[in-house]
């Protein structure tokens, strides 16, 4: 049986690659390549160098050129480098290839984003979610992932035994993911049980771009402890508490972060947990505005929320992390009134975009806070009115 491919080893040294089509300018390759680096930092690895190449379209036996992988060859040789990560997905041929050459172990993205949530997952239903989207991810490539078979390509002996085997093991994998599937149906069952089991209550859930902050904002606003780093993905799995604001119950969920280029498979693997997005009533979309391509984050989220049918929901949008935003863009010679006036600009630009539905805190420091409660209050209240009238007498 093909065995998954060996998880990334703490401070393990990498170089990462990065290919400029027609489609994309190097700025926006090089901000793929920081979320790497992040991504491999995340998962254990130090990235030590990248590598870009303008390509008309990625090579198909080795996605950059042979040049490029010369150049990596050397690079790496005599470094103590073992691992080289692609900022998009490779075939299993490809792999073989660019491994043949440069003698080191060779994944993509999505194979990085895979070792980073198989590291995360902590519930069963996360496990199983992690593992038949690795299986997934492995179909396709198997027969790349056979070395045995490079000397394919005609003659007596070429073939025979090498077939056999990875057919075998095509079957196997399939009948993996088929019991896996099996398997997160009956998980799946007992989270809607659950849902249902809670009531008639207002659902809002926290979305967003990894590591915007969301699981800060769920512990301030719940008061509650739920898993909160600086890496991408710190949590996996869905949160929800009961939270009462002015003796105003509802529910408040935080949900995985989504993320650029999140390999298609994971995102199915991950539909069940991504039902408390779907099923909410309304939707707190966390901006870490201190990031220098927060807009192209949003854009992420929205095209997310549109694929999960989620994106006509009530919505507040919450400008976080104002403290390191102010930080990064003020002079520390610039006028107070000249700040303010930045910052009254900034926010009528927001409210103008999103009908008044934006808040701007800094969760860390606990700036703004009541504004955002006041805020999430006037939504659960307005629609407890419209769903739960009877309800509403005994609330207030």
């Amino acid at each position: 049986m093909i065995e998954k491919k060996q998880a990334i080893q703490k401070e393990e040294r990498a170089v990462i690659v990065g290919v400029i089509t027609k489609d994309q300018t190097e700025r926006q390759v090089q901000e793929f390549l920081d979320e790497l680096m992040f991504l491999a930092e995340t998962a254990g690895a130090i990235a030590v160098k990248r590598f870009t190449q303008k390509l008309a379209h990625p090579d198909r036996a080795t996605f950059v050129g042979k040049g490029k992988l010369e150049e990596i060859f050397q690079f790496i040789a005599g470094r103590d480098i073992s691992l080289v990560i692609f900022d998009d997905e490779l075939t299993g041929s490809q792999i073989a290839n660019i491994e043949k050459v440069l003698k080191v172990k060779v994944i993509d993205r999505s194979d990085l984003i895979l070792d980073i949530f198989a590291r995360r997952a902590r519930t069963a239903q996360a496990k199983v979610q992690v593992e038949l989207a690795q299986y997934q991810y492995i179909l396709p490539r198997l027969r790349g992932m056979w070395s045995h078979l490079e000397r394919q390509g005609g003659g007596i002996g070429s073939r025979g035994p090498g077939e056999a085997e990875i057919e075998t093991d095509r079957r196997i994998v399939k009948d993996k993911i088929s019991l896996l599937r099996k398997r997160l149906e009956e998980i799946d069952k007992q989270a809607l049980t659950q849902r249902k089991e809670r009531g008639e209550f207002i659902r809002v859930a926290l979305v967003g771009y990894t590591n915007v902050g969301k699981s800060t904002i769920m512990n301030m606003l719940s008061k509650s402890e739920v898993f909160a780093e600086n890496k991408l993905f710190a949590t996996l799995d869905t949160t929800t508490r009961k939270v009462v604001f002015e003796q105003t119950p509802f529910l408040l969920s935080d949900t995985v972060g989504f993320i650029r280029k999140l390999p298609h498979h994971l995102v199915e693997s991950f539909k069940s947990t991504l039902d408390e997005v779907r099923e909410s009533d309304i939707l707190l979309h966390v901006v870490d505005i201190s990031h220098p391509q927060y807009e192209e984050q949003i854009e992420v989220v929205n095209r997310t929320l549109q694929d999960l049918k989620a994106f006509e929901k009530p919505t507040i949008m919450i400008f976080n992390k104002m403290d390191l935003y102010e930080a990064n863009t003020f002079d520390q010679w610039l006028e107070e009134g000249v700040k303010q006036d930045m910052l009254v600009s900034l926010k009528q630009s927001w409210d103008l975009k999103t009908q008044g539905n934006t808040v701007f805190i800094a969760a860390i420091e606990k700036r703004n806070l009541e504004e955002l409660r006041k805020n999430i209050m006037d939504k659960v209240t307005q629609l407890y009115k419209e769903r739960f009238p009877y309800k509403t007498a005994f609330f207030y």
